[in-house]
């Protein structure tokens, strides 16, 4: 499992979010949607603190985490968040890994 945030993607979490650095923001499986990776869960984020963080990466002052119980729905993948000029949206692109 690997996750990537492209630089477009970062700064949209920056100005979505509009909190003082440093702060975390949880990666996490969330029940809903049409999802590409697991049908019926979509990825969606939080600002919160991370409890038992499985993976965490730190870009210029946001620390972007997974916990260890969301675990499940990266496993075996690479996650790319990439951000989209024309939706003006961020979304997440997967490569299975087998």
């Amino acid at each position: 499992m690997t996750i990537s945030i492209d630089q477009n993607a970062y700064k949209w979490f920056e100005r979505e979010f509009d909190t003082p650095k440093p702060f975390y923001i949880r990666l996490y499986p969330q029940y809903a949607g049409f999802g590409d990776k697991n049908k019926g869960y979509s990825l969606a984020f939080a600002r919160e603190t991370p409890s038992i963080a499985a993976q965490q990466q730190e870009i210029d002052g946001i620390t972007f985490f997974v916990e260890s119980n969301d675990t499940w729905f990266f496993e075996e993948t690479n996650v790319e968040i990439k951000y989209s000029d024309t939706e003006q949206e961020i979304f997440a692109l997967y490569e299975e890994l087998h």
